[in-house]
């Protein structure tokens, strides 16, 4: 766990420590981070979790560390890189699915599918093809960064899935996999292979 530190030097110096970063869910991201304003779907913001992460996250990528990004944390990578986001998907991407299903749903449930890509390393960890998934999101990707490649998507066409485009483990998933390994044993793989990555990283203290 990274506290929200205020000084970026000692941020910086924790990222030192690291082997890998795993970025959680939680709330929006300001959409001036991403030169959009204010919408009126917008739920809550939390400007210094904000600042953290995407500077955590660049150092990561700078730094050549393995990601696995989740829910809000794909959101985080896209942003950090250069990417922008839908701020609300059933207000700006038309006939959208249900893509959140909080807080009358249980945590495992599978909201829909998505359909993961040939040749992604997301592909060679779940398989290629229909995926079903948990969805607790109203935010996605719009434009990808530059880095990022979309990995998977729903079928509605909103991104579900994103990845770093020289097949580092970068990987950003839109779902919520640590609900879901209980039930889907490719869940439980896609964070063996970010321990592994992270294993293989690792870096003398």
């Amino acid at each position: 766990m990274i506290p929200l530190l205020e000084d970026d030097e000692t941020l910086l110096d924790v990222c030192e420590r690291l082997d890998g970063l795993l970025l959680a869910g939680g709330g929006d991201i300001k959409p001036q981070r991403f030169g959009q304003t204010r919408l009126a779907k917008l739920k809550s913001v939390d400007p210094p979790r904000d600042r953290v992460e995407l500077l955590l996250v660049r150092r990561a990528v700078d730094d050549g560390l393995p990601v696995l990004a989740i829910c809000r944390g794909l959101q985080v990578l896209n942003v950090a890189l250069g990417g922008t986001l839908y701020q609300d998907i059933s207000m700006q991407v038309p006939n959208a699915l249900r893509h959140d299903f909080h807080p009358d749903h249980p945590r495992n449930y599978l909201g829909h599918d998505v359909l993961v890509r040939p040749g992604t390393r997301l592909a060679d960890v779940v398989g290629v093809g229909r995926l079903a998934v948990n969805s607790f999101h109203h935010q996605s990707a719009k434009d990808v960064a530059p880095a990022l490649a979309v990995a998977a998507s729903a079928p509605d066409g909103v991104i579900e899935a994103v990845e770093c485009q020289d097949r580092r483990f970068i990987v950003g998933v839109q779902w919520h996999p640590e609900d879901l390994v209980e039930d889907d044993p490719r869940m439980k793989r896609l964070f063996g292979a970010f321990v592994e990555e992270a294993r293989t990283c690792h870096r003398p203290r």
